[in-house]
């Protein structure tokens, strides 16, 4: 997946459009709209501020999709946790088999 995909990819599983993305980052839709299509090319720092943007690293913005498995979740603050290694993915099912036995009890 190609840097531009995986921008499109994040900001739609967020539910953002175009329009609040370019807004957050203080860009016209055109210019972010060419980033989205791979028209123009990134400059770090403002891939660096489209990855704040996702509450990222900017290593995590460029890895994502190439050995990580992603977990899209109501449960989560953000609608999508990175689990990189084996260990995060043991503990995300274990925090989401807590989460689920836990649905039905009344505080």
């Amino acid at each position: 997946m190609k840097v531009h995909e995986k921008i499109r990819f994040m900001r739609e599983s967020r539910e953002w459009s175009q329009e609040e993305m370019a807004a957050k980052l203080n860009m016209s839709v055109s210019g972010y709209s060419k980033i989205e299509r791979g028209e123009t090319k990134g400059y770090i720092p403002k891939l660096e501020q489209i990855a704040k943007e996702f509450d990222m690293e900017l290593m995590e913005l460029l890895s994502f999709g190439e050995r990580h498995l992603y977990l899209i979740s109501e449960n989560s603050n953000n609608g999508c946790n990175v689990i990189g290694s084996s260990t995060e993915l043991v503990f995300e099912n274990q925090k989401q088999q807590l989460i689920i036995s836990h649905q039905d009890e009344k505080p």
